[in-house]
């Protein structure tokens, strides 16, 4: 295998992780809370601002012979950069959630969102000194490559297979939240979150952690992302790049996790490389913005004619005990014998 495909593919394997962790963390505020979040990729930026902040090291020596501008910076050890950058998005919801959530209806919030997205983006370019404003951050160190010693093309595959294991466990943080009483109440509030407050529910709360979750889901997409290519710049987190996330979710099928990761592969990692190999046309940057009208059609499409998605979300069918009942038993019903010998009826 030449040298470049190995690189393609190693690059396609981390941007597929870098999608699947970011749109499973969006999933889990969009379909199982309800919450339009908007300014989902600011959290995602959060993570990718904060790896490298924590593995620069100190400003007048950061990046080498380079000086950059960013306020602060720490040359911590693997992976405190990445426990660092789950923190902070989770940190970061915090002030956004208890001024948007609270008291704001859904319509209300996306605005609120979106205004947080346009913020953020203004701010970092406006203040060069914060965090390297447009020129952003650069010379990121790749976690362990000087410690390993390992040629390029080899660290390559195992910065992806730290990936893939990365995906792994957010798998498993989102599969452990479905399969708990918390996913109910996240679904009660999704619903109707009047009739769960009446019912005892404190919905700001479960909003709130909801939030914070999906959003340290988000920040650790944006360290795999930027630790990987070695820099991260306002151009890498546009607001625009939201509208892609939620854009899989809903061709995936929104509440499924499975259908979510098609959709991460389909259009932020499929769709990319798509516009790649297209022949250069028009004004420069024509293709790249071509890419965003293609996914506005395709999320247009898939609401007026499959709302639900590729694979909708299955109806959960709990037991007695509170334990969701495996897909495989709900498709043949129990007989009458059945149910009372579960109850421990004669």
């Amino acid at each position: 295998m030449s040298a470049d495909l190995s690189f393609y593919i190693v690059t396609l394997v981390v941007y597929a992780a870098v999608a699947v962790i970011g749109c499973w963390g969006l999933e889990l505020q969009y379909s199982d809370t309800g919450l339009l979040n908007l300014s989902y990729i600011v959290s995602v930026a959060v993570g990718g601002y904060t790896v490298a902040l924590l593995s620069l090291g100190p400003p007048e020596t950061g990046g080498g012979t380079v000086v950059q501008e960013y306020f602060w910076g720490a040359s911590l050890p693997f992976p405190l950069p990445f426990v660092g950058a789950v923190l902070a998005g989770m940190l970061v919801s915090l002030p956004i959630g208890l001024v948007a959530l609270r008291r704001l209806r859904s319509d209300y919030q996306a605005v609120a969102m979106l205004s947080v997205a346009l913020i953020a983006a203004a701010l970092v370019v406006a203040m060069p000194g914060l965090l390297g404003g447009g020129h952003g951050l650069y010379l990121i160190p790749a976690p362990l490559k000087e410690e390993l010693g390992l040629r390029s093309t080899e660290y390559s595959w195992l910065y992806a297979g730290f990936a893939v294991l990365l995906t792994l466990l957010a798998a498993w943080v989102v599969l452990r939240i479905s399969r708990t009483p918390l996913w109910r109440v996240l679904r009660a509030v999704r619903e109707n979150p009047e009739a769960a407050d009446a019912l005892g529910v404190n919905v700001t709360p479960v909003r709130l952690s909801a939030f914070a979750v999906g959003n340290g889901l988000g920040a650790l997409s944006g360290a795999v992302l930027a630790s990987f290519i070695g820099t991260y710049a306002p151009a890498d987190w546009s607001y625009q790049e939201t509208l892609i996330l939620m854009g899989a979710v809903i061709v995936g099928g929104a509440g499924n996790r499975f259908g979510v990761l098609l959709g991460a592969m389909v259009l932020p990692v499929g769709l990319t490389e798509a516009t790649r190999y297209l022949p250069q046309f028009g004004a420069p940057g024509t293709v790249d913005a071509l890419q965003f009208v293609v996914v506005g059609l395709v999320i247009l499409a898939f609401l007026w004619w499959r709302p639900q998605g590729v694979f909708p979300e299955r109806k959960r069918t709990f037991g007695l005990d509170g334990a969701p009942v495996p897909f495989w038993n709900t498709l043949r019903p129990e007989s009458s014998g059945e149910v009372r010998a579960k109850q421990g009826v004669a």
